[in-house]
């Protein structure tokens, strides 16, 4: 009865322990993100997917952000957990603003 304790335990941390280390394996650094969110606007602006005002309001969205990753840094060194929690949260609204914006089949 001890060993399939001791068997149960050690899936169980497996378990928990698996999707925590593929997470941290492919999630991107700030910058990585902010420059693929750069480079989806551009290609929708290329393709025609953005029209103008979608683009700039997205721009101006974009550049707000950066403002406050530097405002964050200057604060102290680095970014603390709560902080980088909120970039994450915005970037995120924004990548899904993109995806909407180049979907919506408004062109010029």
């Amino acid at each position: 009865m001890r060993k399939f304790s001791v068997i149960a335990a050690a899936l169980s941390v497996a378990a928990i322990a698996l999707p925590a280390a593929a997470t941290a394996q492919t999630s991107q650094s700030i910058n990585q993100r902010q420059a693929n969110l750069s480079a989806r606007i551009d290609q929708g602006v290329r393709s025609g997917a953005l029209n103008r005002n979608e683009a700039y309001r997205l721009r101006t969205q974009f550049r707000a952000l950066t403002r406050l990753e530097a405002n964050y840094r200057r604060s102290r060194p680095g970014l603390t957990l709560a902080e980088r929690r909120d970039l994450d949260q915005r970037l995120d609204v924004l990548s899904r603003r993109i995806q909407v914006q180049k979907r919506d089949r408004q062109y010029r």
